[in-house]
């Protein structure tokens, strides 16, 4: 059974490892009802992340080249530096220079590790998520969307960012956000077509 975090208020700072759930009007090309984890956040610094529920119908291997066969597409991660090619996992320690973000979420490590545990077989899908590109605020931007209410704060588990899926991900992360958001999920995604 699934941990069940239920948050009745956006009292939560973003930190690492929180999510960023959009409000349902945010009429952006990315973050159009999307939910970004937080991989870093410094008061003052600035914060950057990746969109979790925003896959591209297109496999890894065709986008990167010398890349192994491999059954899982690529996220649209965010709109900054989109050349580059970042990857989120569950598998710990067996991926050298690996930076957990949560428990049981891990960023980054040794490409060419994860390329040979592919090629072995021993990576499933639903273990690693690689995104191009990726979300960025400077310092005190994230603050002021915050403060005009364009996103919520969430924790979150391992298992809601790896096993939802990303059609249902961005309603999954409402609905544990308590009654108080229940009428967000009965917007449509295009007010005009209403």
């Amino acid at each position: 059974m699934e941990d069940i975090i239920r948050i009745e208020s956006n009292d939560l700072l973003p930190s690492r490892g929180r999510v960023l759930i959009s409000e349902p009007f945010l009429g952006d090309y990315y973050f159009g009802r999307s939910v970004v984890l937080l991989i870093e956040h410094e008061d003052g610094e600035g914060t950057f992340g990746v969109i979790m529920n925003k896959p591209i119908s297109t496999p890894v291997n065709k986008i990167i080249v010398d890349f192994p066969h491999f059954d899982s597409n690529i996220f649209l991660g965010g709109p900054v530096q989109q050349d580059q090619l970042f990857f989120l996992h569950t598998l710990g320690d067996l991926v050298p220079d690996a930076e957990e973000v949560l428990k049981g979420i891990y960023w980054g490590g040794d490409i060419e590790a994860i390329k040979a545990m592919i090629q072995q077989g021993a990576v499933k899908p639903n273990q690693i998520r690689f995104f191009l590109g990726y979300s960025g605020w400077e310092s005190n931007q994230l603050k002021g969307e915050l403060n005009r209410n364009s996103w919520l704060v969430s924790n979150t588990t391992s298992r809601a960012l790896m096993q939802t899926k990303p059609v249902n991900m961005w309603n999954h992360f409402i609905r544990r956000m308590g009654t108080k958001y229940d009428m967000w999920l009965r917007f449509p995604e295009n007010p005009e077509l209403n």
